[in-house]
C-alpha cells in the first residue's frame, strides 16, 4: 500500500498572506509587488476599521496639505491625495524605501501628481517646515523612542492652526497580540505626552473598534468627545 502524503490542516502563513491579497482587488499586475504593502492596505480598508468615518473625522478640505506619517502601503495616503485634490499635496513617510517606492507607482497609476514621499528616520520627521495643515499617524507611535521630543521637533512642520491625529491599539488587560508585541499604546498616555510636548487635546474619538483616535493642535480648543453610535 502506498503510504499517504500528510497534509497539514491549516495553511501556511505565506499561503493565507498571497491568497488574502490576491483577493483584495489590490493588485495590479503592472506594479512590482511588495506582499506586506499591500496586505497592509487590505486591513487598513477593512470595513471593520472604519476608514471612510476616519476620513470624515478629519475634516480635511480641498487645498490641504497632508502628511501621512508612517505610511506604510499608502492607503490613506492616497485617499488624502484624492480628498485635497490638484491644489493640495499629500507627504507620505516612511523609513521603508520599498514601501514609498509601492507608493509611487500607485499614485503614478491613479494620476495623482500631489503625493510627495520622504525617507525618514524613526527619531525626525524629516518635513519641511511650515509645510502641512494635518499629521495623521496610524499604528506609528508605538514605534517611537522618545515621543515627546518627536512631536516637540514635529511642530516646526506644522502650518498655523495645524493639527496631529493618532490612532493607535488600545493597551488591554487580556491577552492580545498587539500588547504582547508592544504594538499599543494606551490613550491616557499619548494624551499625557502630547500636553508634555506642547499639544491640546481637540477631539477625543470613540468609534473604532479596537483603537484610540485622538487629534490634536497646538491651540487651546474645547474637547469635544464622540462616542460610538
Amino acid at each position: 500500500m502506498k503510504p499517504q502524503r500528510n497534509t497539514p490542516i491549516f495553511p501556511s502563513f505565506f499561503s493565507l498572506l498571497k491568497d488574502n491579497v490576491q483577493n483584495s482587488g489590490v493588485l495590479n499586475s503592472k506594479r512590482k509587488r511588495n506582499l506586506k504593502a499591500e496586505l497592509f492596505n487590505k486591513k487598513a480598508s477593512d470595513p471593520i476599521n472604519e476608514p471612510d468615518e476616519i476620513l470624515h473625522a478629519l475634516e480635511l478640505k480641498t487645498g490641504q496639505a497632508i502628511a501621512d506619517i508612517g505610511s506604510g502601503g499608502g492607503y490613506f495616503t492616497l485617499r488624502f491625495a484624492e480628498t485635497v485634490g490638484v491644489k493640495g499635496h499629500v507627504f507620505a513617510v516612511d523609513t521603508n524605501p520599498d514601501f514609498l517606492s509601492f507608493i509611487q507607482n500607485a499614485a503614478k497609476e491613479k494620476e495623482l501628481l500631489n503625493v510627495e514621499t520622504i525617507l525618514t528616520k524613526k527619531d525626525n520627521p524629516n518635513l519641511p517646515e511650515k509645510s502641512v495643515d494635518l499629521v495623521f499617524m496610524r499604528n506609528v507611535c508605538h514605534h517611537l523612542a522618545n515621543r515627546p521630543e518627536y512631536f516637540k521637533r514635529l511642530k516646526n512642520a506644522l502650518e498655523t492652526g495645524g493639527r496631529v491625529a493618532i490612532i493607535e491599539y488600545r493597551r488591554t488587560s487580556g491577552l492580545s497580540l498587539h500588547n504582547l508585541f508592544g504594538h499599543s499604546l494606551s490613550k491616557e498616555t499619548i494624551i499625557k505626552e502630547m500636553q508634555e510636548a506642547g499639544y491640546q487635546l481637540e477631539k477625543d474619538l470613540e468609534f473604532l473598534p479596537q483603537q484610540s483616535f485622538t487629534i490634536f493642535s497646538q491651540e487651546s480648543v474645547p474637547i469635544l468627545k464622540e462616542a460610538s453610535g
